[in-house]
């Protein structure tokens, strides 16, 4: 293997801006798709896929319903994990943080480019709470459909994004006979610099 083959050891935030952007071409649905793991305060774990809308040196963003079951584990326990997993590229990358609220004006402005029919279906949903029936859902989104016939739909209280500030990111290559390829940063500290170091596979 040449050095060429090699994950860049400096600036992780290139490093995944280079592979995402591949990944925008080769995968055949949600690049973006990414699986977050949240925990319980005494521990319990739980993972679901939710999508990356905003991505920079000061974090990972992503939206939700605050009352969800990741929206009650989330304001117990801000640590979180994000996984990305392109099947294209034989790729993934792993991102361990601390979550921060975005401001409301970033989630009034992300809310209100989502499609209409997203906005009233967001606005509907009790999310993760029980629903004695799917007609049940429906009829809620129908009568918002009404009360807001035309333009944008109001963005819930209870709904917002968080912004995940990195302490560490991972990048894992697929190599033949799996002997892949590991690279794990981590801050120091405060500050925006990296350790490097390559993991054994």
């Amino acid at each position: 293997m040449s050095s060429t083959d090699a994950i860049p050891d400096h600036d992780p935030f290139a490093v995944f801006e280079t592979w995402f952007a591949q990944a925008r071409t080769t995968e055949p649905n949600d690049p973006n798709a990414m699986a977050l793991a949240t925990a319980t305060p005494d521990g319990h774990p739980s993972v679901r896929m939710v999508l990356l809308k905003g991505h920079g040196p000061d974090g990972f963003v992503f939206y939700t319903n605050f009352q969800s079951r990741k929206g009650i584990e989330l304001a117990a326990n801000g640590h979180v994990a994000l996984l990305f997993h392109w099947k294209s590229l034989r790729r993934q990358i792993r991102i361990e943080g601390v979550i921060s609220e975005v401001t409301a004006a970033e989630a009034d402005a992300y809310f209100a480019s989502r499609h209409r029919e997203s906005q009233l279906g967001s606005a509907a949903s009790d999310q993760s709470r029980p629903l004695a029936s799917r007609d049940v859902y429906i009829d809620r989104v129908a009568a918002l459909r009404a009360q807001y016939p035309t333009g944008d739909v109001p963005r819930p209280a209870h709904w917002s994004g968080y912004r995940v500030r990195p302490d560490a990111i991972e990048f894992w290559q697929d190599r033949e006979f799996r002997l892949h390829e590991r690279r794990r940063f981590v801050r120091i500290g405060e500050t925006a610099d990296w350790t490097s170091t390559m993991l054994y596979p």
